[in-house]
């Protein structure tokens, strides 16, 4: 007789099956198919999961359904039903409402104040957070920031939009409590001021994603549906010489099982080197962890695991290859047939030894950072799904559709018009998403069985498998005159790439050009070696290989700084680089360079919020009994916050500022072709849409398309539709890394607009026998001298004369130079300044982030709202970056191999962010707009260690921040 469990979930009752080992998440998003519940971990880290039961927040992850019989249970798709009666919610008329949810068009404050703050980026965790926030709420209705703080502990945010996220939590209390509406965010507009663009628009898919109606791969069911599985060859390398999968085929309920010797076509895959096997064959050498050996397709996925663990392998081992610096020595074994090296990479700009020479002090240090996990809340997932024409359909989420399509095809010996890529909505990807995970591995077992096919990666599976960012060994020597001008700068760098090249090459490239960092120096030179070794392969990263040379050359300057004794801030302020400068790869800076504005801004923001004159900023600080009692007391309103503990009076908390500058390239460069197609179409009822396969993975850029259509037909934002990443239905736009979509994407965007624009021109000008300047295109009506049509209206007319009205453009960057030969590497730089006040615990190492300020110079705020979220996600990256993370080996296997182990920092380690907006327009760029995505992540890091340095006098060289180094090197130098 089967166990029955009876439940109510959004107020509807349900008597369903107990299933023995079943979670409640798995019920309610596979049976009830309620998947705005999101899964990140499956290991109760995250808070994704998170739903209410009977009022309390529950992580549905790892809690047991058989447990809820009896519960109420409340997921974000039930959400506004628990308004109270009479409070305030989302009407009709709001604006952003396009806002309807299943409630009928009405949405809980929370929800609402979630979209108007910008809290929404991927939307993966929001589920999650709202659900918390809602428990809150309901507990205490006029909470605290530390209280809101203290309740979302446990809930991660990878866009880090902590600080959108309790605000909108705080302004929603308000508005419950007050009945008042939302209010929203103080946010300027550009100060390049137009119709649509400069001003803050919601996202506009917040509402889907504060709903839980946003679809992601995994919430995807087709009928028939396989799972698949992968097995891994769990060695860092050998080669393998025995694979016996008759076992795993024999299980019942298993439909496919597949080897390297059932690859079609092409064995290997690559964004630019085609190195990576899709499947490691007997007699072939297996180089990580993570290569497939093996795929199965099941009825069900614990089918598919059992049939995986059935799979028997045998191998020989051969010795591991763990860092760069060894994979450049003679006589270790050549992990690649070519050899070690991916590619030495050179810089070089004047005469070295004249710069030396010239120069009164000379500093030289080592810096190494770590292997780092792009940890994106959302695990990837790939479905593959066969068609009746002999065509493949495969959903995912990929920052390169038409990337993947081209590898896909390779493998599968197909044309590449017989593989559609169908994109869906990102929960995250800062890089992690541009190589193949599963598509290629689905492609193959949803042909062979011609059914659709399932790869989902748990987190283990996600961590052990995908690139990760570039650990680097970087030597800087840097010399410079007694008055402060630094003349000559060289640097060393060595950049493991892993196993295979993945986006390496490129990515060591931008460290290296980047590595004497954002200063006019007359002597450069610049050596890197990009190795393979025996680790997970590494790739693109949010920063590009320049978040690792920034924190080597930042630290240098502020060591280069206390030499000379030169104010920090001086000291960038002599030797920053402006209009006119040449930059170390040759390039001359003709317009565009805000760095000096983000100096200044940066430096007069720190004097204002500290009080402090700004030759008093970098020292330290002993935290007075004024501070220490008003910190005591915040940590008592928080509830023993644990990390913040902070003790009255206390001499032995010291604080610092720490100050850091960079610059990072707009775009491909480096002689690439940079181009993006976009199609803008008119449809009968006057609505717009724009298509281009460019990614959304919660960076906005949806909305800075939606935004410049409307700019440029002169409509609001809410009539221009945007379709993205589907290679059947939306041209190239191209790979969204680089921070180039704004630019690349939203020129195309802006230009295809235009096209169409002019041929209604065209048409409206025939019609009335005008001149076509005589046309006026105002709020959705275009006008010809005494005449006027509804955009509806010029639909119908431009397919009566016989045109479609729609037009399709292809942007093209402008032309770029390869390293080494002189002239324009890049088409834009953005620039930007960060200042950190640190508080450092003499006795125990612990350092806390207080505050950071960071100017960007993005050329022109397309969306101030999104811009925001970026600049604040950008920086608890960065904070992340030198203080909790890092992604642990040893000896080729994997150390961090759950969420647990890879420490994303939470909303308890948000600091307070100031965010300076520098408008220095390019030329070129979509209103003067250029990158901001990664700019505003890259000097975070070593504000922060230059910081540590100022409060307690130890120089961080070795990321992440080791606090008991710290505290070591504070007793042992008071000992002496």
């Amino acid at each position: 007789m089967t166990n029955k469990l009876s439940l109510i979930v959004n107020d509807i009752k349900y008597t369903l099956d107990s299933i023995p080992g079943e979670t409640l998440s798995t019920l309610l998003r596979e049976r009830l198919r309620l998947t705005g519940t999101k899964i990140g971990c499956d290991e109760a880290e995250c808070g994704a999961c998170t739903v209410l039961m009977d009022g309390e927040p529950v992580v549905s992850c790892i809690y047991p359904a058989e447990r809820a019989d009896g519960k109420t249970i409340v997921t974000i798709e039930g959400l506004a039903s628990l308004a109270l009666s009479g409070a305030p919610v989302a009407d009709d008329t709001h604006p952003s409402t396009a806002l309807r949810s299943a409630q009928g068009g009405r949405l809980h404050p929370l929800q609402e104040a979630f979209v108007e703050h910008g809290a929404v980026q991927c939307g993966f965790c929001i589920p999650g957070q709202i659900m918390t926030a809602y428990a809150l709420l309901e507990r205490n209705p006029n909470p605290t920031k530390d209280e809101v703080r203290f309740a979302l502990k446990d809930t991660l945010c990878r866009c880090a939009g902590y600080p959108a996220i309790e605000n909108s939590i705080l302004a929603a209390a308000e508005s419950l409590r007050t009945g008042e509406p939302i209010k929203k965010p103080h946010i300027p507009d550009s100060i390049h001021l137009h119709k649509s663009v400069g001003h803050t628009h919601t996202r506009h898919d917040g509402v889907d994603k504060v709903i839980g109606t946003a679809i992601y791969t995994d919430d995807l069911v087709f009928d028939g549906m396989l799972f698949a599985k992968a097995k891994r060859a769990m060695i860092p390398h050998g080669f393998l010489t025995k694979l016996d999968v008759s076992k795993a085929k024999a299980l019942k309920g298993v439909l496919a099982v597949l080897t390297a010797e059932d690859i079609p076509a092409e064995h290997n895959h690559g964004l630019v080197i085609f190195d990576w096997p899709v499947m490691v064959g007997v007699g072939e050498r297996v180089r990580y962890v993570g290569d497939a050996i093996a795929i199965i397709a099941a009825e069900t996925l614990e089918i598919a695991e059992q049939a995986s663990a059935l799979i028997e392998a045998e191998f020989d081992l051969q010795p591991v290859i763990t860092n760069p610096v060894q994979a450049r020595q003679e006589g270790v074994p050549q992990i690649h047939e070519k050899g070690n090296l991916l590619k030495h990479i050179k810089v070089r700009k004047g005469d070295m030894e004249k710069g030396f020479a010239e120069a009164d002090v000379i500093l030289e240090h080592t810096f190494h950072t770590p292997m780092y996990d792009h940890a994106f809340i959302e695990p990837e997932c790939s479905i593959g799904v066969p068609l009746a024409d002999g065509r493949m359909e495969i959903y995912c989420g990929s920052q390169i559709p038409y990337q993947d399509r081209t590898q896909v095809a390779r493998v599968m010996g197909w044309d590449e018009a017989r593989v559609r890529i169908v994109g869906q909505l990102m929960g995250g990807g800062f890089g992690g998403k541009e190589d193949v995970m599963g598509q290629i591995h689905v492609a193959m077992l949803a042909h062979v069985t011609q059914r659709p096919v399932k790869l989902l990666f748990d987190r283990h599976e996600s961590l052990l498998v995908h690139p990760k960012r570039h650990a680097t060994q970087i030597r800087v020597k840097i010399g410079a005159q007694k008055n402060g001008r630094i003349v000559a700068c060289e640097s060393e760098l060595y950049g493991d790439t892993g196993a295979y090249a993945s986006l390496g090459e490129k990515v060591m490239t931008r460290a290296t050009t980047h590595s004497a960092g954002p200063y006019d120096i007359e002597h450069v030179r610049a050596d890197c070696y990009a190795m393979y070794t025996n680790n997970p392969p590494a790739g693109a990263f949010r920063g590009f290989g320049v978040t690792q040379s920034a924190f080597a050359v930042e630290s240098m300057m502020d060591m280069l700084a206390e030499k000379l004794n030169i104010e920090p801030v001086e000291l960038r302020r002599m030797n920053a680089l402006h209009v006119g400068s040449i930059t170390n790869t040759g390039q001359e800076l003709r317009e565009s360079v805000g760095l000096m504005e983000c100096i200044d801004r940066v430096s007069s923001a720190m004097c204002q919020v500290s009080g402090l004159a700004e030759k008093e900023l970098f020292k330290p600080r002993v935290v007075s009994n004024r501070e220490g009692a008003k910190d005591a007391k915040k940590e008592e309103r928080g509830k023993n916050l644990g990390a913040l503990s902070v003790l009255s009076g206390s001499n032995h908390l010291v604080r610092a500022w720490g100050f850091a500058a960079a610059y990072k390239n707009t775009g491909l460069g480096g002689g690439a072709p940079d181009k993006a197609g976009a199609e803008v179409e008119l449809y009968d009822n006057g609505t717009f849409e724009v298509r281009s396969s460019s990614a959304e993975m919660g960076q906005g850029l949806v909305t800075v398309m939606r935004m410049i259509v409307a700019e440029e037909m002169v409509v609001a934002p809410e009539q221009v539709k945007v379709l993205v990443m589907d290679t059947d239905l939306t041209p190239n736009g191209g790979p969204t890394t680089a921070s180039r979509q704004t630019y690349v994407t939203g020129n195309a965007s802006r230009y295809a607009a235009k096209t169409l624009r002019d041929a209604i021109t065209a048409t409206m000008a025939e019609k009335y026998d005008v001149k076509p300047e005589q046309i006026r295109f105002e709020n959705g009506i275009v006008h010809a001298n005494g005449h006027s049509m509804s955009y509806a209206e010029v639909a119908k007319e431009m397919k009566q004369a016989g045109q479609q009205p729609r037009a399709l453009y292809e942007y093209e960057a402008p032309k770029t130079q390869p390293l080494g030969t002189g002239g324009d590497m890049h088409f834009a730089f953005s620039f930007g300044v960060q200042a950190a006040e640190v508080e450092v615990n003499t006795l125990t190492g612990e350092v806390r982030v207080l505050k950071v300020i960071s100017a960007n110079d993005v050329g022109m705020a397309v969306n101030p709202l999104g811009l925001q979220g970026q600049v604040e996600g950008g920086v608890m990256m960065g904070l992340g970056n030198a203080l909790t993370e890092e992604f642990i080996m040893d000896n080729g296997y994997m150390v961090t191999d759950h969420l647990a182990r890879y420490r994303i920092p939470g909303i308890m380690l948000t600091p307070e962010i100031t965010s300076i907006i520098v408008e220095h327009p390019t030329a070129e760029g979509p209103y003067g707009a250029k990158g901001v995505g990664e700019i505003c992540s890259i000097p975070t890091t070593p504000a922060i260690t230059n910081a540590i340095y100022n409060a307690v006098g130890v120089r961080v060289d070795k990321l992440p921040v080791d606090q008991e180094s710290i505290a070591r090197e504070i007793w042992e130098r008071e000992e002496k």
